[in-house]
Formats: C-alpha cells, sequence, structure tokens
C-alpha cells in the first residue's frame, strides 16, 4: 500500500541520539497546535489549480461495486500526547474494499488513514495505512469508534444486502465526507463544511468560504461580529455580548444585553402649526379649536440618563396682563416621570403676538428606554383665552 510516514520507521531509539519522537514532538512543518504537546490533526489543503479547497485523500466510488478510491494526498495525524503527530503521505489512488451488507440492517463503516506504532501504542505493527473500520449493522446504525492515531476521511453508508452481486454500494448517496484541514500555526483553516471542530487556541482564524470566523476560547464566531466589530445588516437577530453593535439599515445599534438599542440616540421633534386656545387654569395635553393631534415626542434615553426638553410656540394672551404657558409632560409608557411646571415653561404675557421657548433638563432616565414628551399648556385665568401656533416639541440626549 502506498502509504507512507515520515519520522516513523527511517529512525531508532538510541541514548544519547534523537529519537523518532522527539522528532514528531519538535515543532517542525504543519503542525497546529491544540495542546501543550499536541497537534491539530488533518488533511494539508490545496488542489491542482487552486480550484478546490482540498482534494487530498477523497474518498469516491466510481463503478458498482464494494470497493471506493482515496485520492493521493498529505495529511497530520495526532498520536497519544508522548508519541507526537506523524506526517503522512499516500502518493497514489488506492482501493478500499468493503465487506458485505448484513442481510437485514444497513450499517456505517469509516474510512480512516491510521498509524500504528509498535514503539508508542504497544502493538505489533509500525506502518501507516488505511483501513475500513466496519460499524454494527442497526435499523439506526451508527458509526464505529474512532481509534487513536486515525484520521477520518469518509463516513460510508452500507445497505442490507449490499454486494457485488446486487450492485454493491450506492455511491452517490452513501458517502460523507470528514475531512477536515490543518495549517501550520498562524495559519487561516481552510473549513468550507463549517464542522464543528474546536480551534487550538484563542486568535485562530478559519475561512469558511463565506466567512473569515476567530476562534474565542469557545466557538468559532465570524470575524465582522467579533469583539469591537460592526455585524452587517441581517447578521444578528440577537446581540452575542454587551456593547455589541449591528448595522441596522444604516443606523447603528448597541446590544445593552437585551434588546438592539440606538447606538447614538437622536434627537425627537413633535411639530403642528394648527393653531388653537387654552383657557383652562390646570395643565392640559390638547388646546382647543384645532384638528391637529397633541403633540408627542417619543425618544430613548441615552447612556447618560439625561436629556435637554425644549418646548416653544407663537402665541399671544386673549387679555393684557395674564399669561399662557407651554411645558411638558415626560412619561415612561403610562408611568408619569415629571409632570409639567411652570419654571419648566414658554411663556406670553401679552396681545402682542409672540414666538418663545425654552429649554430644561431633564435627568435620570434608564438608559435605552423609551420615553415620551407630551406637550402641556396653561393659562393665568379661564377669562383668558391664549393662543398657541407652531406648536413644537424637541428633546435632544445630553450625553
Amino acid at each position: 500500500m502506498p502509504v507512507r510516514s515520515a519520522w516513523l520507521v527511517n529512525r531508532t531509539e538510541t541514548e544519547t541520539g534523537q529519537s523518532r519522537a522527539d522528532t514528531r514532538l519538535s515543532p517542525v512543518g504543519t503542525m497546529a497546535p491544540n495542546g501543550a504537546l499536541t497537534t491539530t490533526s488533518g488533511v494539508i489543503p490545496g488542489s491542482t489549480g487552486g480550484e478546490y479547497l482540498m482534494s487530498a485523500l477523497y474518498v469516491f466510488g466510481e463503478n458498482a461495486g464494494m470497493r471506493a478510491t482515496v485520492s493521493p494526498g498529505r495529511a497530520v495525524i495526532q498520536g497519544r500526547e508522548p508519541a507526537g503527530a506523524y506526517p503522512v503521505v499516500l502518493t497514489d489512488y488506492t482501493e478500499v474494499t468493503f465487506d458485505d451488507g448484513d442481510a437485514t440492517n444497513p450499517r456505517i463503516d469509516l474510512v480512516v488513514l491510521r498509524v500504528h506504532d509498535a514503539q508508542s501504542d504497544g502493538g505489533n505493527r509500525t506502518e501507516a495505512v488505511l483501513e475500513v473500520l466496519v460499524g454494527k449493522p442497526g435499523a439506526t446504525p451508527e458509526p464505529p469508534q474512532v481509534p487513536e492515531a486515525s484520521l477520518p476521511l469518509a463516513r460510508v453508508t452500507v445497505p442490507a444486502g449490499a454486494s457485488v452481486g446486487t450492485g454493491g454500494i450506492p455511491w452517490a448517496d452513501a458517502v460523507y465526507d470528514l475531512r477536515v484541514s490543518t495549517v501550520a500555526v498562524g495559519g487561516i483553516l481552510a473549513d468550507s463544511w463549517n464542522r464543528d471542530t474546536p480551534g487550538g487556541y484563542p486568535g485562530q482564524y478559519r475561512d469558511t468560504s463565506s466567512a473569515l470566523q476567530r476562534w474565542d476560547g469557545t466557538r468559532w464566531a465570524s470575524y465582522p461580529r467579533e469583539t469591537g466589530g460592526i455585524a452587517p445588516q441581517d447578521a444578528l437577530a440577537a446581540g452575542e455580548y454587551t456593547g455589541q453593535y449591528r448595522d441596522e439599515a444604516g443606523r447603528l445599534q448597541r446590544w445593552d444585553g437585551t434588546v438592539w438599542r440606538p447606538a447614538v440616540p437622536s434627537s425627537a421633534f413633535a411639530f403642528n402649526n394648527d393653531g388653537g386656545y387654552c383657557s383652562t387654569t390646570a395643565w392640559v395635553e390638547a388646546v382647543d379649536d384645532t384638528k391637529g393631534p397633541t403633540l408627542i415626542a417619543t425618544f430613548t434615553a441615552p447612556v447618560s440618563g439625561a436629556v435637554l426638553v425644549t418646548v416653544g410656540f407663537m402665541g399671544n394672551t386673549g387679555i393684557d396682563n395674564r399669561w399662557s404657558r407651554m411645558s411638558a409632560t415626560i412619561r415612561k409608557e403610562s408611568t408619569l416621570v415629571l409632570e409639567p411646571h411652570e419654571t419648566r415653561s414658554a411663556i406670553v404675557s401679552s396681545k402682542v403676538l409672540t414666538s418663545v421657548s425654552t429649554t430644561f433638563p431633564v435627568t435620570g432616565l434608564q438608559p435605552g428606554t423609551v420615553y415620551t414628551a407630551v406637550s402641556a399648556y396653561s393659562s393665568s385665568a379661564t377669562d383668558n383665552k391664549g393662543w398657541y401656533d407652531n406648536r413644537f416639541v424637541r428633546v435632544d440626549p445630553f450625553v
């Protein structure tokens, strides 16, 4: 069989010289670590012309029967920790043969590239080989366990009754590719299959053919959504950590641990230029004789919990030396947060038409929470019919 392994049988142990295990344990060649002394097993990626992610050690069947072919290629196989990692190469297209199928139930076999090392595993063989590990037949069969120092290449489903005489294995549907790639430390793994294979160290990268991902110690995270990155539109329905940002239809949002909030709260503004009257001494939130709605400015509290509220109008009083005022009521849903007050109001005290406004701070708001600022009006007396026109409420985040 044209399977060869470097650093396996070409040297002998000596008391003073470099042993084969010494060589395998040394950080030489294609070695991506996944432990202090261990290396990530895998196939060396690449293909002629660069068209495919990897063509090496591909398992396929072309003809009816019980034989599959494994394409040439190179790999690294980690043995037991004290043994180190084995560089392995298959130099020619090689056939592997499967046992006939069970009479009643299907089974799942594994094609593996395996290293036998008598010096390390206590066996009586020292060679690298291709093997077919035969699974146990069953109504819902499971593949066999993968031995130490083995690299799974493919999972093959062998139907009940399969044999050369019955047409063999239906290769088009029977083979499931199990190959994973490995590269030198610091290199980017080629992994278009998005396997659940864990990374070897935080900061390792892999290319899934659609996204660059980074291993953060527990999972592969796509680079655009990694810490400090801005997730692209439609990439995340929920945030992955508090303080994460995403682009949502051109607006920058921040994940607060529960919901997405505007990263930079914008100003809220409500305006109406349909005039109306107010002659009540208590605060009311609408004026009479107007078609315009009550002014409601809806805003999200910034991280400071403080905003600046500005109210204004163009108006006059019905009687000289009386006043008409406009302020705002602040609510969180139906809960009153701040009531209107004369010290937070724009005032006219003349029959002459005048434009007035005032700005006042509101503090102690809950960051990321939605509030409303609702227009409020009052008059100094019931016989004073104050006029309000061009009314507006504006709320600005105070950061």
